[in-house]
């Protein structure tokens, strides 16, 4: 089963914005997950889903320059981007491929690690077995989800739901309910996969937003942007009103405010 088209589109199109609009988001939470998982120089290392780099900066510091860094994403214009941006580091290498049936050679990575991808892909078990059969004896997994949800950003996201199809209202990236709800919801396809020793590791990031027009600006460049797709655009001023109406409450003489957001670290071994 492969990566559905139309979420490979959204990054496409969100790829010269990704997390480049001012947010600490992205990075933080890779930076969380490349501890958990104890990267070392050497290593030999695969990022699923790479994006636009947040993991592949922490991952090359780790295995240093005698390690090997592969990042893979399905959307061209990040794969572009994010090759660009890592020209000078030669353990780091970008390429197209499909994070739900990569394509590599078995046993040929000592770590796959993969960041708030997991719950994007039609099959999160099957990925993982995928992912697992990449992994050396010993080796380890760590993927990344949310979560539950700050109630603020909750209330901002009830604004896109009147107009949302059903696929997009299974809640699995906001972590309220289904298999991501939950430290054995997201464990369970890890234990599938045939990985052992598996646990989560939980922390907390902050986003952090000038005003409420950041937060609008926020929402465009990243998988948000789906949301937004899905509204008509005779539709966008008004729904954009509500957002930033909204937003405007939660923030401090200055317009700044933040949300807070719990993230699991869920990780295991390969036998």
């Amino acid at each position: 089963m492969t990566t559905p088209k139309g979420i490979v589109g959204v990054f496409d199109r969100a790829a010269e914005t990704y997390d480049d609009v001012g947010v600490p988001w992205f990075r933080p939470i890779a930076s969380g997950l490349v501890e958990e998982l104890a990267v070392r120089l050497g290593e030999r290392v695969l990022d699923v889903g790479c994006g636009r780099g947040a993991l592949l900066a922490p991952l090359a510091s780790a295995v240093g320059l005698t390690g090997r860094v592969l990042g893979i994403d399905l959307a061209p214009r990040m794969v572009n981007r994010t090759a660009e941006d890592f020209l000078d580091l030669p353990q780091v290498e970008v390429r197209i491929a499909d994070a739900a049936a990569p394509g590599l050679p078995v046993s040929s990575f000592d770590v796959v690690a993969s960041s708030l991808v997991l719950f994007f892909l039609p099959d999160p078990a099957a990925a993982i077995r995928s992912w697992t059969d990449l992994l050396v004896s010993g080796g380890r997994m760590g993927v990344t989800t949310f979560g539950p949800q700050d109630e603020r950003w909750r209330e901002i996201d009830a604004v896109f739901t009147p107009y949302l199809p059903k696929e997009m209202l299974d809640a699995r990236t906001s972590g309220s309910r289904g298999p991501f709800a939950s430290d054995e919801g997201v464990e369970g396809p890890l234990r599938e996969g045939g990985l052992i020793e598996v646990r989560t590791a939980h922390r907390v990031v902050e986003a952090v937003f000038r005003d409420a027009e950041h937060l609008v600006e926020f929402s465009w460049s990243h998988g948000q942007r789906a949301m937004w797709e899905a509204v008509p655009r005779r539709e966008h001023p008004a729904l954009r009103q509500r957002m930033v109406e909204l937003a405007r409450g939660f923030g401090n003489e200055s317009g700044r405010f933040s949300f807070t957001q719990p993230v699991r670290h869920t990780l295991g071994a390969a036998a």
